[in-house]
């Protein structure tokens, strides 16, 4: 018997009956059609999530007010008649699994998408941007309030007779009607502002619209930030009173929290708990008990799952960057197989930073193809190859993983005791655990596979590849510190009782880095690595904390969410930043900068860290060319071997090792018929 039954039990609203508690919510994809239509990935991508057993499938946001409405780089419509048969189809795909579907219409307003504006100021409820920095949008009128009102509705019954089960109207995150809710953004002083009363009118106003445009038996959500979780913002106790003016009519409440300012706490930052965000769902829930509530929040293990359901803290669970991971989550967990669950990491880098920061279609760290999921698997290889893998880090895991399920003969050399490589050994700081989830599921796939087999603690050699007759190798050796010569630092790393350290020194034993309280801690290099152990010390209690980067900011290269964590610590621990500064020189107690003035400091530490990133390690590369060429052998760099990056990039490499077996197949056919025409 499966131990997860409450997430299995079906739940009815109004007359939609889901099979289970899970719910995709509605997530930004970047896929669409330039002209607001499906295209065949978009639909696929749906259909590998309503195919893995979700119970509601709800469409990213949908425009109903175009141009100006309108959200993301590229953005599904249903401002006009001529969109239902493509949302149509949509909802026959999704039906024909069984899962229920939704729609989240929404209206942008101030964070809307300028570039589709044609040179027309955004509106919103008052001249205040929807994020720092953005362009100043302009006051609403109230006739152009009562407009939206009617599009709302009109969006509704379009959505209604395009074959949804259900409708969702998004009133947080910093669009426009949460700009009406938040006095952070509403300063109007019309019956659209001031009191909370006012300030709920418009979205009172909206949901009224809805209900009369979709009739009594249809159901409708709700999402909104429940707490703001800004100075000056609703609070929790303020969004569950604002309630009370427009939740009559709605059946489902799905409970968020933050704005577009702090976007770590609405797009969940890694280190957040495994539905972190359910005490806001069981508040609104103690209050309003006969709704539907919806919790989410980094949600990625059943047994998280489950205690949300079973404390009453939550009737449904969205699961959005976890089911861009892991389609299959229901199915799996259903199944018994809990421990082939490729958990979301919460990296926010495919996902949220592709869409937001970077304008492309969102893409995953842990799944490379969102797409087709699992479809590779059907094409199984006809000619007997062989394969080999340098190197057991994720790169080298997914790549051996990949070619063994369509069955090619793999060898995966490891010159560690353990598997993950970086990714493993990043895992061990605290607030970076969930990469680890990512290796375990790997190695739980690689050990089900028995055409795989991996040697730990082997350091490969050319003589390795001695009378096996191999294929295709693969290079996947990884990377290593980037320790530059600067004055005195290789000297003070090769002293035994030192004060200074890489990152390796820390993950490898991390037993002796574990006192804070007093430490004078400085680090130098203001990218990823520097920054974790700025987080690191900062958040246990260091006396002080400076950190030293030669570009003029810090996190240049992060993604958009861990940005904006790692600043939020640098701001509310104090930390020292000295930027456009260049380390000059390492001794033993402090390091030796000079300033954007050309004026020489010191900086005396406790506990010293060069982080200046990585570099690729290949050191057999020119040995293994010669082999392939002179044995007629397929050879591939993947991973940080071939460029010291993030994970996603390997995965993806790691993937399209199908593209080489096809190759190399291929060529297998081509000369067996060519040998058979000379024989003949």
């Amino acid at each position: 018997m499966n131990n997860y039954q409450a997430i299995f039990e079906p739940l009815t609203i109004r007359r939609m009956t889901l099979k289970n508690r899970v719910i995709m919510p509605p997530m930004g994809t970047n896929f669409a059609n330039m002209d607001g239509t499906f295209n065949k990935e978009h639909l696929s991508y749906y259909e590998q999530r309503a195919k893995g057993g979700t119970g509601l499938i709800t469409l990213e946001n949908v425009c109903f007010d175009y141009p100006m409405g309108t959200n993301g780089t590229s953005q599904l419509r249903i401002d006009n008649d001529q969109y239902i048969p493509g949302l149509w189809k949509f909802n026959e795909v999704m039906h024909a699994y069984g899962a229920s579907t939704s729609v989240q219409i929404n209206h942008a307003g101030a964070s809307a998408y300028g570039l589709r504006l044609n040179g027309q100021q955004a509106v919103s409820a008052s001249d205040v941007p929807s994020k720092t920095g953005n362009p100043t949008p302009r006051p609403l009128t109230e006739e152009e309030i009562y407009g939206i009102v009617d599009r709302y509705g009109e969006a509704a019954s379009r959505a209604q007779r395009a074959g949804f089960d259900c409708v969702e109207i998004h009133a947080g995150h910093s669009y426009l009607l949460s700009q009406f809710l938040s006095p952070l953004y509403n300063k109007r002083t019309d019956q659209f502002g001031g009191s909370a009363e006012n300030r709920a009118r418009f979205t009172t106003l909206v949901i009224e619209a809805v209900r009369k445009a979709v009739g009594p038996f249809f159901p409708i959500s709700l999402r909104f930030s429940a707490d703001e979780l800004l100075a000056g913002g609703n609070t929790l106790d303020d969004s569950i009173d604002i309630l009370k003016y427009f939740a009559e009519e709605v059946d489902i409440l799905n409970v968020s929290s933050a704005l577009n300012d702090n976007l770590q706490y609405q797009i969940d930052k890694m280190n957040l708990e495994d539905g972190w965000r359910s005490y806001m769902a069981k508040a609104v829930k103690e209050r309003y008990p006969e709704k539907v509530i919806v919790t989410s929040g980094n949600i990625r293990s059943p047994k998280r799952a489950v205690e949300i359901l079973e404390n009453g803290e939550a009737d449904l669970l969205a699961m959005g960057r976890g089911l861009i991971a892991e389609p299959n989550w229901v199915n799996k967990v259903e199944n018994n197989q809990e421990h082939l669950l490729r958990k979301c990491i919460s990296c926010n880098i495919g996902c949220a930073d592709h869409r937001i920061n970077k304008s492309r279609p969102i893409r995953c760290t842990v799944n490379p193809d969102l797409y087709y999921e699992d479809e590779y698997k059907e094409h199984q290889v006809k000619q007997p190859l062989k394969m080999v893998v340098i190197g057991g880090g994720t790169a080298g895991l997914e790549a051996a993983a990949t070619a063994a399920e369509v069955g090619v003969s793999v060898d995966l050399y490891e010159q560690k005791g353990y598997l993950g490589g970086l990714g493993q050994e990043i895992s061990r700081l605290p607030d970076k655990n969930r990469i680890n989830d990512f290796i375990t599921y790997l190695n739980n796939r690689c050990e089900e596979l028995d055409n795989l087999t991996i040697h730990l603690n082997h350091t490969f050699t050319m003589a390795d590849l001695a009378g096996k007759d191999v294929d295709i190798i693969v290079n996947a050796s990884g990377a290593k510190p980037l320790l530059p010569p600067i004055n005195g630092l290789h000297e003070v790393l090769a002293e035994e009782n030192r004060k200074v350290f890489s990152i390796f020194d820390v993950l490898g034993d991390m037993a002796k880095f574990n006192e804070f309280e007093g430490k004078e801690v400085v680090v130098i290099g203001g990218g990823a690595v520097g920054l974790d152990m700025v987080e690191y010390y900062a958040e246990r209690g260091a006396k002080a904390v400076s950190i030293v980067e030669m570009q003029p900011e810090l996190a240049k290269d992060l993604d958009l969410i861990t940005k904006l964590s790692m600043m939020e610590i640098v701001r509310d621990y104090d930390v020292n930043v000295y930027t456009s500064t260049k380390l000059m020189q390492v001794n033993a107690d402090h390091f030796k900068v000079e300033l954007p003035t050309g004026e020489e400091k010191e900086l005396f530490f406790d506990l010293g860290f060069v982080c200046l990133g990585m570099k690729a390690e290949a050191p057999l590369m020119d040995e293994l060319r010669q082999y392939a060429r002179l044995n007629d052998a397929e050879l591939v760099n993947i991973g940080d071997s071939k460029i010291a990056r993030r994970i996603i990039e390997g995965t993806k490499e790691a993937r399209d090792i199908l593209k080489t077996i096809e190759k190399v197949e291929y060529d297998l056919t081509q000369k067996a018929v060519f040998s058979t025409i000379k024989e003949a």
